[in-house]
């Protein structure tokens, strides 16, 4: 059994199609342009890809996108002044501080300062306070790109057996409250494995589903898991350079082994990368609407 691959590029270019309907609709009847707005502290290269990417894709959908960039010895005072600056201006939907922060900026503070209805990473205690409720918000976008693979792909949730591998504030803890939560792409019975998971095979062999995010490169093996398991990978791991310097990734599971086992399995490249900036841009779109009262 060779599995059937779960293609985030494709998925993530279906949501586009639909968010660029969205947008021109929103013009055409409501006069509305949605607006973003990326920071950038400092002149980190993988943070200005990042930067660069989400403000390319935000203006092919049609997304008013503002780009500001700081030098990275930006004082708290003078970023904070920017954010509110931000939270004030009525064409902006949504603020995305670029992270990490250079090691003297009070991060959490920054993102505290945010507008929660302009929060459209989805990362301010109020949305995350109404995501583990289950009240309307931005969902962190990484988390909502796996929901939306899942279930564009078909795959039954209630009920399942899911173990998320991970436990961090942008991945690992959303995923497993969203999974758990009765919701499409929930209602499952959801284990949490991490790093310092003793056994960690005796619980992802149980599993239907399995939502890797550890930072591990190839950590979950082919006999980790059951036949017929679907695998949705969300690590991206440097393990090396090409002859031309190109970055060699990896994801935390041995794809080449497991897709021979699984039903289903996302690649890396090409699975959960290309869904997390669609869904910024998702969650902007939102941000709009709400604004305009519209939902």
């Amino acid at each position: 059994m060779s599995a059937k691959i779960i293609s985030g590029t494709e998925t993530a270019k279906a949501i586009r199609e639909e968010l660029t309907v969205e947008v021109a609709e929103l013009k055409d009847k409501h006069n509305i342009v949605p607006g973003l707005v990326t920071i950038l502290v400092g002149e980190d290269p993988a943070s200005q890809s990042y930067v660069s990417a989400k403000n390319k894709t935000a203006k092919a959908l049609g997304i008013h996108s503002e780009q500001v960039t700081l030098a990275a010895d930006t004082s708290n005072e003078d970023l904070l002044a920017l954010v509110e600056k931000y939270n004030n201006d009525d064409k902006i939907n949504g603020i995305l501080v670029q992270l990490p922060l250079p090691k003297h900026i009070d991060e959490p503070k920054i993102l505290n300062a945010i507008n929660p209805d302009k929060d459209v990473d989805g990362f301010h205690p109020v949305n995350v306070g109404r995501m583990v409720v289950g009240e309307k918000c931005f969902l962190p976008c990484t988390p909502h790109g796996v929901l939306e693979l899942l279930t564009r792909s078909g795959v039954e949730t209630s009920g399942a057996e899911v173990v998320v591998v991970g436990r961090s504030n942008i991945v690992g803890k959303p995923m497993v409250n969203l999974m758990l939560q009765k919701r499409p792409a929930g209602n499952s019975t959801v284990t949490v494995c991490h790093t310092r998971t003793k056994d960690m095979a005796f619980h992802t062999k149980r599993a239907d589903i399995i939502i890797a995010a550890a930072g591990v490169p190839k950590m979950i093996t082919a006999d980790m898991v059951k036949d017929g398991v679907v695998v949705i990978d969300v690590g991206v791991n440097r393990i090396g350079k090409t002859e031309s310097g190109k970055a060699i990734l990896a994801g935390d599971v041995d794809f080449d082994g497991v897709k021979e086992k699984a039903a289903a399995i996302t690649p890396v490249p090409g699975g959960v990368g290309p869904m997390t900036i669609t869904m910024l841009m998702k969650n902007t779109v939102q941000a709009a609407k709400q604004a305009a009262g519209l939902i």
